[in-house]
């Protein structure tokens, strides 16, 4: 943290703790009072002593804040500031009242106790406006530091989270396309080698998938390889249709968002040739990504909130980017996203 530049303060605010206390504490002596030689005399003195007594209670509280730093000793270091504040009242008005000793060659010029009340009083208001000015600036910047501090440690934490969650995918993912794969070994050879290669470029973009978001465009590509793998599997019993704006395809969203989804899709649904499961992939125009699937449950009732895409819904969260909605219709599932934008992304680097 940056120490804290306060040469200006260290020369305007004695001046302007002058003037405060001269209208609202001394004004009767400029009109009523004083002759103008000795108000000229008496001023110059407490100027000059209140900028020097300035620095030794900004010593004073610098020393302290560096004994008992930070938000956890604030409760200590409010009781050393307390207990020094006679001290620091008994030196200042010792400083002022021998200045004038020297200039006048006399100590005390008080003509009553309610003068020195007064003036006890007013080097008590002297010295806490010194403590709240430093104490308090000092408090403002360490929460802003622990702020930031606690901001990067978040960010971190979900970070390591997103990650956590999209390593979860990638097991999932496998179990199933080993499986698929080796039926098709066994029931034809020609159609494995094809499953193999679309399965290849599959997992190429599997193993980017670190990043945190990644473009739509590259997500489609992606997809429409993925599909290519089921509708091998399904070759009549599975109807893909994308639809995406090309105005759009810039935008982001998390990897392996769609496969998520259609993969719950085929899970959860039959699949039959006379009873083909349609799925469609859309944005509109305000900016969302869209995944519809066409209801029709297998008998063996199964909870479509499963953990691909309660995983997907936590990572929505952690990246605080809008809520996803998920809707079920009469005839459709359907599952809506907010697409992050270029300019958001740069934010969140």
């Amino acid at each position: 943290m940056k120490p804290f530049n306060d040469i200006r303060l260290r020369l305007l605010g004695p001046v302007v703790l002058f003037a405060f206390v001269a209208v609202f504490f001394r004004l009767n002596r400029y009109f009523f009072s004083w002759p103008w030689t000795t108000i000229l005399l008496n001023d110059s003195v407490e100027l000059a002593t209140g900028i020097i007594n300035w620095q030794i209670a900004r010593w004073a509280v610098l020393r302290i804040q560096r004994n008992t730093p930070g938000l956890v000793n604030t409760h200590q270091r409010f009781l050393r500031l307390l207990s020094i504040m006679p001290l620091l009242v008994a030196v200042s008005f010792f400083i002022r009242h021998s200045a004038r000793y020297f200039i006048e060659g006399q100590f005390m010029f008080f003509t009553d106790t309610a003068e020195v009340s007064r003036s006890i009083g007013i080097q008590f208001f002297h010295v806490f406006i010194y403590l709240v000015i430093y104490e308090g600036w000092y408090l403002i910047r360490q929460w802003q530091h622990e702020a930031i501090e606690t901001s990067t440690l978040e960010k971190v934490s979900l970070q390591s989270q997103l990650r956590s969650l999209q390593h979860q995918v990638n097991p999932h993912f496998l179990f199933n396309s080993l499986n698929t794969l080796s039926s098709l070994i066994r029931e034809s050879p020609s159609r494995a080698d094809t499953f193999l290669d679309e399965l290849t470029s599959v997992f190429r973009y599997l193993l980017q998938s670190e990043r945190q978001l990644v473009p739509l465009s590259e997500e489609v590509e992606f997809i429409r390889s993925f599909g290519h793998l089921l509708q091998v599997r399904y070759p009549a019993g599975l109807i893909m249709d994308i639809s995406i704006d090309a105005t759009q395809k810039s935008m982001f969203i998390p990897p392996l968002t769609l496969q998520m989804l259609v993969e719950n899709a085929v899970r959860y649904n039959v699949i039959l040739p006379e009873q083909p499961l349609h799925i469609r992939i859309y944005t509109t125009p305000d900016q969302r990504l869209s995944v519809a699937n066409s209801l029709q449950r297998k008998p063996l009732r199964v909870e479509t909130t499963g953990a691909g895409l309660t995983n997907l819904t936590i990572r929505y969260g952690l990246l605080n980017e809008g809520e996803l909605i998920i809707e079920e219709q009469p005839d459709w599932f359907v599952v809506s996203m907010p697409l992050v934008t270029e300019s958001r992304l740069a934010e969140m680097k």
